[in-house]
């Protein structure tokens, strides 16, 4: 038998991560963040690994299946509990070379870039990386041969027939799996609601270059900066345009370095130009690339829209181009950027207006069921997507005849023996909230989100004394409701019996002001007290 351990990405979008544990041996796929409100000062926030902390298996590696936040952000904390090789892609790699200058330990990690084609060993394990396309270079599908089957791992991917860089999805390789026999295939989920094919990357270029044609100023295409895919396209359009590339933000220049670094990107020397020096640049040279196409606050994007830039501003004449969809829940944050540069005159182009502009990276159901019937799976699990997106792949998978298929979730373990996957024990699960490298603790968060909610009142009370102060933060300062405020403690610490200790009458207080509050304004604030000594002179 052979267990899987769903520790993020089932249930949910983003924070991949799963164990497949046979017998002593077990091997971790993919290590992600996800992002959460930035109002509560959460940074990031990756799985929670106490289930890998086991004494029935050991963890022998970490393999990846390519270089996004969502399957390797969490690496560096990750190797601080687990000393353990990494395998991976010659891209995802680079990134996190990259990233040692942030976390020491990644500079003393073992790192061993992984190619199609070629297997290597874990233990019991043996492992197959399989070319696939996806919106980052050098993605790849994992074939996993265990003592109770053979096992394929989608990762993210799509069907892209003419892709922009990169081998192209092994089509063949995994047909060969599947003539071969796979018990459990484990298949990306996100875009199981659209139907049809996601369309090539390819396709993209022609209506980036419709795009930009015939902007009188300056374009600025905003996307996600790890496709070097859109990229290369990007600068076939600025040659055609007679534009300079102009790379705006670390994360932009960072991502092509590396595209650069690694052979992916092959760009003349005259094709770019210094984020620093645009302003020498006449508007309608400019192709700027930029970030923050979710609406992101403190992206490039988000900038440009507030004048706040160091380097780069907006005008009318200019075109805002946002080359990429719109993450469900980042909507309102989107949709007021879009209006900031409409209200300035700057032309905005998006999905809805010039729908080639962009092709998502992830699988639709049309290709979902082509990977189903090219491995013919014994068995199926969805991953990657909210609960809703694992029912509906589950469904397709009956659909297309599968025999077994189980919908698991973070904290759910499965088993796969005989050709068929069950639900087993619930573990211990969840996520790690970071700000500044630090954790942000389930009670801390707590009291984040009721300080933004319901606002703070502090009140100092003496140590028998009818000292008596209030000071608040977030909330209304009406003087009528901090006199309420103030009789109504007062009356509850004349309540208190002779000789009340500190203790008491702190609690007192507390409840004294939060019911003040509430009667007045129907909201219990966060409150604080402190009992202050009277010291003698």
């Amino acid at each position: 038998m052979v267990r899987i351990l769903p520790l993020g990405g089932l249930g949910e979008v983003g924070m991949n991560c799963m164990a497949i544990v046979d017998g002593r041996d077990a091997i971790v796929i993919d290590c992600g963040v996800t992002f959460e409100s930035a109002a509560l000062g959460v940074d990031v926030a990756h799985p929670r690994w106490d289930a890998l902390e086991s004494a029935d298996f050991e963890v022998r590696a970490l393999v990846l299946t390519h270089g996004h936040e969502d399957h390797v952000g969490a690496v560096p904390y990750f190797l601080r509990r687990f000393d353990v090789p990494i395998y991976g892609p010659r891209y995802a790699l680079a990134l996190l070379r990259e990233r040692a200058r942030e976390h020491e330990v990644l500079g003393h990690a073992r790192l061993f870039e992984t190619k199609g084609r070629e297997a290597f060993r874990v233990g019991n394990l043996r492992i197959e990386p399989i070319d696939v396309t996806h919106s980052i270079a050098d993605a790849t599908a994992l074939g996993i041969e265990t003592s109770a089957g053979r096992i394929v791992h989608s990762g993210d991917f799509k069907f892209d027939e003419t892709p922009v860089v990169g081998a192209g999805f092994d089509t063949e390789r995994l047909a060969d799996w599947g003539r071969e026999g796979v018990s459990l295939l484990l298949s990306d989920s996100t875009n199981v609601d659209a139907a049809g094919h996601s369309g090539s990357e390819s396709d993209v270029g022609a209506a980036l270059e419709r795009a930009v044609t015939g902007a009188e100023g300056a374009v600025i295409v905003a996307m996600f900066a790890s496709n070097a895919h859109r990229m290369k396209l990007l600068g076939d359009v600025a040659r055609a345009t007679r534009r300079r590339l102009v790379l705006v933000g670390r994360s932009m220049e960072t991502h092509t370095r590396l595209a650069r670094d690694v052979g992916i990107l092959s760009w003349p020397t005259d094709l770019t130009w210094p984020s620093a020096r645009v302003r020498e640049l006449p508007r309608q040279n400019v192709l700027a690339v930029v970030t923050g196409s979710q609406g992101e606050p403190e992206a490039a994007l988000a900038r440009i829209a507030a004048g706040t830039h160091p380097v780069m501003a907006a005008q009318k004449g200019d075109r805002i181009v946002f080359s990429s969809r719109v993450i469900p829940g980042h909507e309102l944050e989107v949709g007021a950027l879009v209006d900031s540069f409409l209200r300035r005159g700057i032309d905005v182009v998006t999905r809805e207006r010039a729908p080639g502009i962009h092709v998502s990276g992830h699988a639709c159901r049309e290709e979902q069921a082509r990977l189903i019937g090219l491995t013919e799976p014994k068995a199926f699990v969805p991953l990657h997507g909210t609960l809703r997106h694992l029912h509906a792949h589950a469904e397709l998978a009956r659909d297309a005849g599968v025999g077994s298929v189980c919908v698991l979730e973070n904290g759910l373990a499965g088993s796969l023996a005989g050709g068929v996957v069950r639900r087993e024990e619930a573990f211990a699960s969840g996520r790690v909230r970071l700000a500044d490298g630090l954790e942000i603790t389930p009670e801390m968060l707590r009291d984040r989100r009721g300080l933004a909610e319901r606002g703070a009142l502090f009140v100092t009370v003496g140590e028998g004394s009818d000292e008596l102060s209030i000071s608040t933060r977030g909330l209304t300062d009406d003087p009528r409701i901090l006199e309420a405020a103030r009789a109504e403690i007062r009356r509850a610490m004349q309540a208190l019996p002779h000789g009340a200790s500190a203790s008491e009458r702190m609690e007192a207080a507390r409840l004294a002001g939060r019911r003040a509050y509430l009667r007045a304004t129907g909201s219990k604030p966060e409150t604080e007290v402190h009992v202050s000594s009277a010291r003698k002179r």
